[in-house]
């Protein structure tokens, strides 16, 4: 550390800032470009989405529309695929790609794969581990907490802290492979199903996925520095 800086800890953040920024406007970007870009067949991201559900033998799934803006999600407790105003009735080539990433995660959930089920066990504790597990370690750090002050509640508090954020930043982690893999199925049942019928559509759906995809990578990148900064902040209390 130097003149009160970690650089260990800046290593992480400045790239996930940068990262999440580009992200972001890639995103919009991206998406308001293939948004204008129909699909040969005119097929609507609704529709796309229930002929690769259907061709993954998946008749259990109900597509709703919801209001917003790239608000589309896959729940898989109501066994809901919800697509936004933007997605549900556009025959877009971003439409359509969004609908069947949405669709990917519900093929996970059908076929069992793995990252999808611990991210899923992973969802409470990342809820409270991201909001509380902070507070309960700088608690600690705060209230005299140090390797060399044996007090069993200021420990307690600081290992209660950085167990909820390690399992938060695990949450982050885990969500990598899922959303890539999701991306993944879309694109390769999007052609083999016949919804896309050339390169160029494949290219754009995948241009707008990849963009989606960084933000995942930028909030992996934030959560892991913020987790380095805290653990840190208790080393150098350690160390007192």
């Amino acid at each position: 550390m130097h003149y009160g800086i970690d650089f260990s800890y800046l290593i992480f953040a400045i790239p996930a800032l940068l990262l999440s920024l580009w992200a972001s406007s890639a995103v919009k970007s991206r998406f308001a470009q293939f948004d204008r870009v129909r699909t040969k067949k005119g097929i609507t991201g609704a529709e796309a989405a229930r002929i690769l559900l259907q061709a993954n033998g998946i008749t259990d799934v109900r597509i709703a529309r919801i209001s917003g803006n790239l608000t589309d999600n896959y729940n898989p407790t109501t066994k809901v695929l919800s697509l936004s105003d933007a997605t549900y009735a556009s025959s877009s080539i971003a439409a359509v790609g969004v609908a069947a990433h949405e669709t990917g995660h519900a093929i996970q959930h059908n076929v069992g794969y793995t990252p999808i089920a611990i991210r899923g066990m992973l969802v409470p504790v990342a809820n409270i581990g991201s909001r509380i597990g902070p507070l309960l370690a700088i608690a600690g750090v705060g209230l005299g907490y140090s390797a060399q002050s044996g007090n069993p509640i200021f420990q307690l508090l600081v290992n209660a802290g950085l167990l909820l954020f390690a399992g938060a930043t695990l949450f982050y982690i885990v969500t990598l492979p899922v959303e890539f893999d999701a991306s993944w199925r879309a694109l390769k049942i999007l052609k083999s199903s016949g919804v896309f019928v050339d390169q160029s559509e494949i290219d754009g759906a995948k241009s707008v996925l990849w963009a989606a995809a960084m933000t995942y990578v930028a909030s992996a990148l934030n959560a892991i520095a913020s987790f380095i900064r805290i653990l840190m902040i208790v080393n150098r209390r350690n160390r007192r």
